[in-house]
């Protein structure tokens, strides 16, 4: 007599859970329109994207700083106190420097990624043409990639400091929203599905017992017959 109730219960408590679940990638992918959008924004409007990403990257820094000097002073007879007291310092003095002047680190990042796309494109180019393994073409035609966006970036260098980043900073944004919707739909889904399958087998239930309930009077009847 007391399972049914406890079965009910349980039953109850799973559906809650389920429907908690459910809200929480509705969330989810609601979260990555909204960065969707922000990406697709950034994209038409890039020089406002990158000093927003500028903005952002600068008070990181500044938050960064500060947490790692509290951390410091509340470590302080540990021997690395004056090694995260240095760190804390650079992040807090780059921090103060880039929301200071956010068009010349601007500029000074986006040098800094075009040297980088160019020496790692040189590198993945040469080693593609010595090695010359499986993935030869690939990794050929992204040496060669970035090699050409490295060149192309120093061509224009300092002009392309006003769209380099915020065009990065949008297209990071405008995929991580992708990935985020994707996989909010999917997760609700299989949870649709899940409770589709679930009904099925309560629905399918009471006619299963009836048919077994009714199968064993007529055994026990070919018993007695017998």
């Amino acid at each position: 007599m007391g399972e049914e109730p406890q079965r009910e219960e349980n039953r109850g408590k799973e559906q809650r859970d389920k429907q908690q679940l459910s809200r929480s990638f509705g969330w989810l992918a609601l979260l990555g329109v909204v960065l969707v959008i922000a990406g697709l924004v950034g994209l038409v409007y890039t020089g406002l994207a990158t000093l927003t990403s500028m903005f952002l990257f600068g008070w990181l820094l500044l938050i960064g700083g500060v947490v790692g000097l509290l951390q410091a002073v509340q470590q302080r007879h540990s021997n690395s106190f004056w090694l995260a007291v240095i760190v804390a310092a650079v992040n807090l003095a780059a921090g103060f420097v880039i929301l200071r002047r956010p068009e010349a680190s601007a500029e000074a990042l986006t040098m800094f990624a075009a040297l980088f796309f160019l020496t790692s494109g040189v590198f993945r180019l040469v080693g593609a043409l010595v090695v010359r393994g499986a993935n030869f073409g690939l990794s050929l035609v992204q040496g060669a990639f970035g090699i050409l966006l490295g060149v192309l970036i120093l061509s224009s260098w300092p002009g392309s400091s006003l769209y380099v980043i915020g065009t990065f900073f949008s297209l990071a944004l405008l995929f991580d929203g992708l990935s985020l919707v994707a996989l909010g739909m999917g997760a609700r889904r299989i949870l649709g599905l899940v409770r589709e399958d679930e009904a099925a087998e309560l629905s399918e239930g009471p006619d299963a017992e009836g048919g077994a309930a009714e199968k064993r009077p007529a055994g026990d009847q070919e018993q007695s017959n017998n």
